[in-house]
């Protein structure tokens, strides 16, 4: 008997404390889980924010002419304003030697203003180009932040470097206290954030010449103290642990790590395994309990069949709790899936809107166009009426002398003018008009010279030299004209835009059918597409254009329609000069023409 009790509490305990571990082990996974979304999200907050203010003009300005003080001081009054704004620790603007020209904090003691920082991997990274993150203890404020690094373009040459410092205490208040232990740990296993003050710059790794050299390299922790944590690591199957002195008390924690790549440090959860072994214990000891209270309920049962009655009363009694709780998770499902069907139609409706809200903008766009054509297409009405005027006077007077051939031939002529005058305000009218049709073939040599009939104004007021090249045999394409033209007109009025005032004002507009698509280009010999706005050139609402000659959705809007008729639209640079916009199509040879408005 006492060998039966041994081996139960002995095997039975190593159960218990594996069932228990396993728990533990999932809650405190969902505590780091939870750390790691607040660390992420406070951080992802500010990692777009240096390269947006590296764009700014002032600051562009400071970085071409640093020693200009009146720059430098309208820097430091924009940094302090935005740094207030955003709630960052500070912002500050580094020359390539790494010396601190502009900061947030230019009126505080600790100014960084003058500070060189040409020692910091954030500096060296973004200087060379890259954008960059770095978490340290800052050497001149003596605060721990995280830091994000940005080069400043003056050009296609880059004149500095924008750095934004994250305080992280808020978030680090957060972890004190509670029946979890949180630390940060860095590559070289040095605590960098814990919720527990005393455990801050000690290395849960042996502090290793190598480490420390590492890390004094980047005086990641400028002159604070490192030491090495006394703690012993082990094993419960699956499960890590770590033992330490605390206060002379000897504690075993569980261990559960997430490693932030983008961050590159790892972030600890300690749950105190007093508790679960605790647990286990009293599990077990119940267990026990419970295994004796039944051999004596046996027993009791034997002698006393009259206790049949009360359990048969206390089943009917679960039973009738289980129906209740049925039905109530029965109700709670149909609300929840009631919830469920409202969201749906929200979202539907906002689907629609986002739908309305495109089509407005592309006739906006459309619309800013039109108006920018006006005067051109004015010059282009008014010869035409003014050559009319001159033709009828003249056919009257030959009227009057009976050269009655001669008036005819003359009247004819007013009909041509007239009929080039109606061509224009047709095609206009179509390009003004928000569309409403369906997608068909659409031969490709009709819709470019519709797009011409709008644009030569604007082709010849840059003096280009258009040249299309559709093939011996145009090709049909599956779109809808009035859009399609709307896109042409788009693409090939950037193209003069770019080649006007410059030598070769070449536009090259080709097609080339292959494997059931074609391949439309438009290509200029301007100065091509810069590599700082290639990936924001579709953008809604980006130009490089003055105010007030563009409203930055024409490319956008042209991406959206292409994208409607089941293609794309690129843009890269030639490798001999100039851009080159590529829209692909689904071709629509041998397809009968659908009608179209």
């Amino acid at each position: 008997m006492p060998f039966v009790v041994f081996a139960f509490f002995y095997y039975g305990g190593a159960v218990a404390t594996r069932a228990y571990m396993g728990e533990a082990s999932s809650q405190a996974g969902t505590a780091l889980r939870l750390a790691v979304s607040a660390l992420s999200g406070h951080l992802s907050r500010y990692e777009a924010l240096p390269a947006l203010i590296a764009d700014h003009d002032n600051i562009k300005e400071l970085v071409s002419r640093p020693q200009d003080q009146a720059l430098r001081d309208a820097a430091n009054l924009y940094l302090k304003e935005i740094n207030g704004l955003l709630k960052s620790s500070d912002i500050y603007v580094i020359k390539p030697d790494g010396e601190t020209i502009a900061a947030s904090n230019f009126d505080l003691p600790g100014s960084f203003v003058g500070e060189n920082f040409s020692y910091r991997p954030y500096f060296q990274d973004a200087v060379a180009g890259r954008q960059s993150r770095f978490y340290a203890l800052g050497t001149t404020s003596l605060k721990r932040g995280y830091y994000f690094a940005s080069p400043i373009y003056a050009g296609e040459e880059i004149r500095g470097v924008i750095v934004f410092k994250v305080d992280i205490d808020m978030i680090e208040a957060s972890w004190s206290g509670g029946e979890y232990r949180i630390f940060v740990s860095d590559p070289e296993g040095i605590i960098f954030m814990s919720g527990k003050p005393d455990w801050l710059y000690n290395g849960i790794l042996p502090l290793t010449a190598d480490r420390i050299a590492r890390t004094g390299a980047s005086r990641r922790y400028a002159n604070a103290r490192l030491t090495a944590l006394p703690i012993t690591r082990s094993h419960f199957d699956e499960h890590e642990l770590m033992s330490l002195v605390e206060e002379g008390v000897q504690k075993e924690y569980l261990v559960l790590s997430h490693y932030m790549l983008a961050e590159d440090w790892t972030v600890n959860v300690l749950m105190d395994t007093g508790s679960i072994r605790t647990q286990a214990r009293t599990a077990l000891g119940a267990v026990f309990l419970i295994l004796c209270i039944a051999g004596l309920a046996i027993a009791i049962l034997r002698q006393r069949r009259m206790r049949l009655n009360e359990r048969m009363h206390l089943q009917a009694e679960a039973r009738n709790e289980l129906e209740r709780r049925v039905e109530e998770r029965t109700a709670d499902l149909a609300r929840v899936n009631s919830r469920i069907e409202e969201e749906i139609a929200e979202r539907r409706l906002t689907e629609q809107q986002l739908r309305q809200t495109q089509a407005d903008l592309i006739q906006a766009g459309k619309l800013a166009g039109l108006g920018q054509m006006s005067a051109a297409l004015s010059h282009e009405f008014n010869q035409p009426l003014a050559a009319a005027k001159t033709y009828t006077d003249s056919a009257a007077v030959l009227l009057d002398r009976g050269r009655t051939a001669e008036a005819q031939d003359n009247i004819q002529r007013i009909g041509g003018l007239i009929d080039r005058m109606a061509s224009i305000s047709k095609h206009l009218r179509n390009f003004a008009r928000k569309p409403n049709e369906k997608l068909g073939p659409v031969p490709l040599d009709e819709a470019i010279r519709d797009t011409l009939e709008i644009i030569a104004w604007r082709l010849k007021a840059a003096d280009a030299d258009l040249r299309v090249d559709l093939g011996i045999r145009p090709p049909v394409v599956r779109a809808g004209s009035v859009r399609l033209q709307q896109v042409l007109v788009n693409v090939i009025s950037n193209a003069a835009d770019a080649v006007e005032g410059i030598e070769d004002r070449r536009i090259e507009v080709t097609a080339l059918e292959e494997k059931g698509k074609v391949v439309l280009t438009v290509r200029d010999h301007g100065p091509g597409v810069p590599a700082a706005i290639a990936e924001r050139i579709f953008d809604p609402f980006f130009t490089t254009k003055g105010v007030g000659k563009g409203l930055g959705l024409g490319l956008s809007i042209s991406y959206n329609i292409i994208k409607d008729f089941g293609g794309s639209l690129a843009a890269s640079n030639h490798p001999e000069g100039g851009a080159v916009f590529r829209i692909d199509l689904q071709s629509a040879a041998g397809m009968m023409p659908e009608a179209a408005e």
